[in-house]
């Protein structure tokens, strides 16, 4: 379908002209969101076919299927206007809020007990506006960072993977006898979808998922984070003996391990959200001071810089899943090692910008040196200081 979307575009010429912002040089299809929710509907179609998957599709989850369906439709619309139009923020932030009601509210996915000091359940009204919030936050997040070739359908394939990794072997930890779950299947079915994506969209990019793919990505995975981290029974958990740390920490960390797994796109979120406030700008209003633009202003390639964000990830991903199967120390250790590995890597350039700035300026001298060395005795003579006489 992505090759579609490509062949559709570039024949009728369906690609918005070139923003300040961005950092491609020539047009490029935004049709690659269209591609996406296409794979996601025909996934999920197949899938209701299967009866592995009837406790999913059927069983009393009509609604939230439903409401699913819905939600990634109006996200879709609402993105490929954008992408054509360029909505005004307050426009695609109702629009947002709207998804988010229609998953929270008709879909019944709302984050409504926590493992805090047992279990804290909340009210009808606070699991709402929390679900809300995290829904819209995770689909700006992943809007945000999306500019540079492949960065989010990797991303996303890195944390779906993960995420699904991680809530199969938790249910099959605490005993359950259906490992495979909404929030699973989504997963899997984001993992293909970005799957098949990436390689028009990888560097140099032949099509762009625009904000109609970004947001949808964004939603599907807050989906399937609220379907299992905000719906799992912590009493699964429980020993004999009561709650321990042990047995509670797999529920504890399917909380945790969405903001973990996305930590690099919520850290630029939440420095756009402050820069743009504090310069009395809308919070969603667009610059070119993402984390990915001050990659490249450092002196990576759209190449190299895609790669770090893989790299970052891939680390707290793995790092989270080793939790689950190894021991605390292995874990923080990869995590430790494989962030510091990151580091050293983001940071090379300005090392190797030190290292041309030295050059520049030892050159000069260098080239005098060699002049003086070059002179005859008699010019090196005439050149010399003379002797102050005694």
């Amino acid at each position: 379908m992505s090759i579609v979307m490509w062949r559709v575009g570039i024949r009728y010429k369906l690609y918005p002209e070139i923003r300040a912002r961005d950092v491609h040089t020539r047009p490029t299809p935004r049709l690659g969101g269209i591609a996406m929710y296409t794979g996601l509907l025909a996934a999920l179609l197949i899938a209701s076919q299967i009866p592995y998957f009837n406790a999913v599709f059927f069983q009393g989850n009509q609604k939230t299927i439903i409401a699913i369906l819905c939600a990634a439709t109006l996200i879709v619309v609402m993105g490929v206007l954008d992408d054509f139009f360029d909505l005004d923020w307050s426009t695609k932030l109702i629009g947002q809020v709207i998804a988010a009601g229609l998953l929270a509210w008709l879909g019944g996915l709302q984050i409504d007990q926590l493992p805090i000091g047992g279990v804290t359940i909340w009210s009808t009204w606070v699991a709402l506006a929390v679900t809300l919030v995290m829904i819209v936050v995770v689909m700006n997040m992943m809007n945000f960072i999306d500019g540079l070739d492949g960065l989010v359908a990797g991303i996303a394939i890195i944390a779906n993977g993960a995420f699904f990794l991680y809530s199969y072997m938790a249910l099959q930890a605490s005993g359950s006898a259906v490992y495979f779950s909404l929030g699973t299947l989504i997963s899997a079915t984001m993992c293909g979808v970005c799957l098949g994506f990436l390689p028009l969209n990888w560097h140099p990019a032949r099509l762009f998922m625009g904000d109609a793919g970004s947001l949808l990505v964004g939603l599907m995975f807050a989906v399937a984070s609220i379907s299992v981290s905000g719906n799992m029974d912590p009493e699964m958990f429980v020993t004999p003996n009561g709650y321990s740390r042990a047995s509670y920490a797999p529920a504890f960390t399917l909380l945790l391990l969405p903001v973990a797994i996305l930590i690099v796109p919520l850290l630029d979120f939440g420095l756009a959200v402050v820069r743009r406030i504090a310069a009395g700008k809308s919070p969603f209003s667009a610059d070119r001071k993402h984390l990915h633009h001050r990659l490249l202003d450092m002196g990576h390639s759209r190449l190299h810089a895609t790669l770090i964000f893989y790299a970052w990830t891939a680390v707290i991903s793995v790092g989270s899943l080793l939790f689950l199967v190894a021991d605390q120390v292995v874990a923080w250790s990869f995590i430790g090692g494989g962030l510091a590995v990151c580091a050293v890597a983001t940071l090379a350039p300005l090392s190797r910008r030190k290292r041309r700035e030295y050059a520049v300026q030892v050159e000069p001298v260098a080239t005098t040196t060699r002049e003086i060395a070059v002179l005859d005795p008699l010019d090196r003579a005439a050149t010399a200081p003379k002797e102050r006489s005694a």
